[in-house]
């Protein structure tokens, strides 16, 4: 009897602990958000200056979900719009991309096939006024908001064009835009057929087969998937663009997360589309998310090489939830895992330093896993390329020229200046043209720092904290005198750099996307050696362990 009322009090205290620390959660949970309503109230009421209530408890909202993950964000009502076009790619509009250059509203690309393009808007148009709303007194992203709006409606604007001395009005009807997932494909050297894919809305997976069948049937013999700068997007069209090179019934990508319900397993669902087809894969650091996804599988399996630089690291799905007021929330809910089991996430965000700082997972802890043919590949880093492409980063004059706007002027200028340019993959910029455009940025103001140079200005600051800058001054002084003149020799030691993006801008005002994509094939060093590979079966064999 004694025994059972032990083992009863035993029960009970269990019973008590298990639902104590809930309760204790939810008590916590109330008495925080009691606490943080308070303080918002007692500061709206009685802070020195008047303060913007949506913009403090926006600014609270951020602040909080920044502490978790720089993916777990919240959508106001104003916001809805544009993250649905992220996400769907798809929006009323006239079918152009503005930017804001030197505080100017400038046209950058107008797409094929849309009322821009038929319309007769051309990049570089300046954007004077939107129906009768002048831009100059807006924010860039009111002045989207406005190009935005419910199909079928009109939008008038009032541009100015170089080489034109009055302005244009140009009248419009807003369309269903969609834009591409693959905005290009072709044939790039031989018979290696290559698409690119910048993102991962509704029909990626659609548009990619519809590539892979067209290019084979142009005589493409091996297929170059370019993923570099796709920041990922829809996880189903990532299983979708896998399954046209897998067999149906195998492992795509695995999602886990503190919710069971929330846990997924994703399978290839229908009959490839090609099983035998040699793949290269080409991303770069900035190939995130559902592009790793892809990359990755096609990896695990052997069934493509992969090129270029390690990939961006970003191993965490998110869900989105409505709330209240048309608003939502972006919440990560789960870690994704490639078919041999690893988990390509970089950053820990779970476990921050003391300063709030988030230290990448270390080599010591990565995992190795074994690819179908044998290979090793690790965790916790990305997706690590079969064969690494290096790239030097651009130089601080080439960034600032094409920040500060003089590569896209000078592209304005050349194409006032020439009817046409021939064959967008053969183009070149002449020895004659690019003197002229020396010569001609040497009229313009523009400021950039080499990191030498940073590195002398901080040591300038050291000395006369130390008190020793008029001891090392002549030093200095020298050393500040060398930088000068070299900096005089800067557009002619960064020729090949600057030359190549004032190609890619050029060809844009002619071609539009498909000329921004064929005139890089000739100066690619992944797509070089992509090509390379492709047309080599024994190398091609011997990096997938064949």
């Amino acid at each position: 009897m004694k025994k059972w009322a032990a083992l009863a009090v035993v029960v009970s205290g269990l019973t008590l602990l298990s639902f104590t620390e809930p309760a204790n959660r939810y008590f916590e949970i109330a008495r925080n958000l009691d606490i943080f309503a308070g303080v918002f109230r007692e500061v709206n009421a009685l802070y020195v200056d008047e303060v913007n209530p949506n913009t403090l408890m926006r600014t609270g909202i951020d602040a909080m979900l920044e502490s978790l993950d720089p993916f777990t964000t919240y959508v106001p009502e104003n916001e809805v719009e544009d993250f649905r076009t992220i996400n769907t790619g798809q929006y009323g509009g006239i079918g152009a991309l503005t930017r804001e250059i030197n505080g100017k509203t400038i046209i950058t690309m107008v797409y094929e096939g849309y009322p821009a393009y038929r319309g007769g808007l051309r990049i570089g148009d300046e954007i004077l006024k939107m129906d009768e709303v002048d831009l100059s007194k807006i924010t860039l992203e009111q002045a989207n908001q406005l190009m935005h709006g419910q199909v079928g409606t009109p939008v008038s604007l009032t541009v100015r064009r170089y080489g034109v001395k009055d302005p244009i009005r140009l009248t419009f009807k807003r369309e269903k835009i969609k834009i591409n997932n693959v905005p290009y494909y072709g044939i790039v050297a031989g018979n290696v057929g290559y698409v690119r894919l910048t993102n991962f809305t509704p029909d990626a997976g659609k548009e990619v087969r519809q590539a892979v069948v067209a290019l084979k049937e142009a005589g493409a013999k091996s297929i170059l998937l370019d993923l570099r700068e796709n920041p990922g997007g829809l996880l189903n069209e990532a299983v979708n663009i896998c399954n046209i090179f897998l067999p149906k019934g195998k492992l795509v990508v695995t999602m886990k997360g503190k919710i069971a319900e929330y846990n997924s397993t994703y399978l290839t669902e229908t009959g490839p589309t090609d099983l035998d087809i040699p793949v290269a894969v080409v991303i770069n650091r900035n190939s995130a998310s559902a592009s790793e996804i892809v990359a990755g599988t096609l990896q695990d399996y052997d069934r493509g090489v992969v090129i270029g630089e390690k990939s961006y690291g970003k191993g965490l799905v998110q869900l989105t939830r409505q709330l209240g007021y048309n608003s939502q929330v972006r919440i990560t809910t789960a870690k994704y895992y490639t078919p041999t089991g690893r988990c390509i996430q970089v950053l820990d965000y779970s476990h921050r330093r003391p300063d709030g700082s988030v230290g990448a997972v270390p080599d010591s802890l990565k995992k190795a896993f074994k690819t179908t043919n044998g290979r090793t590949v690790y965790d916790g880093g990305g997706i690590d390329p079969d064969v690494l492409i290096k790239n030097d980063e651009l130089s601080p004059l080439s960034e600032a020229l094409l920040n500060q706007g003089l590569i896209f002027d000078y592209a304005t200028l050349h194409a006032a200046k020439h009817a046409t340019i021939g064959e967008a993959r053969n183009f070149s910029l002449s020895e004659a043209d690019y003197n002229d455009f020396v010569t001609w940025v040497k009229t313009k103001s523009y400021s950039y720092q080499s990191p030498l140079e940073e590195q002398v200005e901080q040591l300038v600051k050291t000395a006369k904290t130390e008190r020793l800058y008029d001891e090392l001054k002549p030093q200095i002084d020298q050393l500040e005198s060398r930088l000068s003149a070299n900096r005089k020799n800067d557009l002619v030691s960064y020729r090949d750099e600057i030359k190549f993006l004032l190609e890619e801008e050029i060809v844009g005002r002619y071609f539009l996307e498909r000329g921004r994509v064929e005139v890089t094939f000739k100066d690619d060093p992944e797509i070089r050696k992509a090509v390379e590979v492709l047309g080599n079966p024994s190398q091609y064999g011997k990096i997938l362990g064949r």
